[in-house]
């Protein structure tokens, strides 16, 4: 496995974005340790049309090399690997960058690390990317901040993440919602909020787009692991507003 060296430090955009105290990393690295099996599945189940998606509102040439920051089990970085050079998906569980080896692609590569903090040089990539990995995150600025230093001038970044409703009611009971059903729950962020992180990185809003999704509740539980008395309070909470399953997904596709 090629080793990679960190070279520079973190560019921390202005007026990061706040927010509340969430789990440490170990918390959120255990989560999914024992969650790996379900991640995957899902992952299986989504896989063609993730492919199609990812395809459609990146348009790659076929000629970048790849990252996948938070990929799991490699959802965004098996989608890209047909159509780039190369792809490299770093996560900091090992359970689940196994379960992402055992595709064996050949053009893919899985690293432990830090979204954080990533252990690439400045402007390694064509395209840098994470999908639905930003609100695990206590500190989403910094993982934005990392996917424009690794990504060359000129090189795109692309942020798949589920979005906070503008309204501030209706964002708390979701807050509450989330974090019942799974304790690695950091915050979800508006619109506005990310878009203020891009501008911060110099990030330019290339092509956007949101889709909402209709939940099943039953395996949207299932797969944090939600059991016990967490499962029978996030329930009630889900029987007490219907809006909770329904998830509405940003997709941005920015240029440096």
């Amino acid at each position: 496995m090629r080793k990679w060296q960190r070279r520079s430090a973190t560019r921390s955009p202005a007026g990061s974005t706040p927010t509340r105290p969430a789990p440490g990393a170990s918390f959120v690295t255990d989560r999914f340790a024992r969650t790996a099996e379900r991640v995957a599945a899902r992952q299986d189940a989504r896989a063609e049309r993730l492919a199609h998606e990812v395809r459609d509102f990146v348009r790659p040439r076929g000629d970048e090399r790849a990252l996948d920051v938070g990929t799991g089990a490699g959802a965004l970085a098996l989608a890209l690997a047909p159509v780039v050079r190369d792809v490299v998906g770093l996560d900091p569980v090992p359970e689940l960058l196994e379960l992402a080896r055992a595709r064996r692609l050949p053009n893919s590569e899985f690293v432990e690390g830090d979204g954080t903090a990533l252990p690439f040089p400045d402007g390694s990539f064509d395209l840098a990317g994470t999908h639905r990995t930003l609100h695990h995150v206590s500190r989403p600025d910094r993982i934005v901040a990392e996917l424009a230093r690794v990504t060359r001038p000129g090189g795109h970044v692309l942020v798949v993440d589920q979005l906070a409703p503008d309204d501030a009611d209706a964002a708390a009971v979701l807050h509450t919602f989330e974090t019942v059903r799974d304790p690695s729950h950091a915050r979800l962020l508006t619109d506005a909020e990310l878009r203020e992180l891009f501008a911060a990185n110099g990030l330019d809003v290339l092509r956007e787009r949101r889709e909402e999704e209709r939940r099943e509740l039953s395996a949207y539980l299932d797969l944090a692991g939600c059991e016990g008395d967490r499962r029978t309070r996030a329930e009630a909470l889900a029987g007490d507003d219907p809006r909770l399953l329904t998830e509405s997904v940003g997709w941005y596709l920015l240029a440096l």
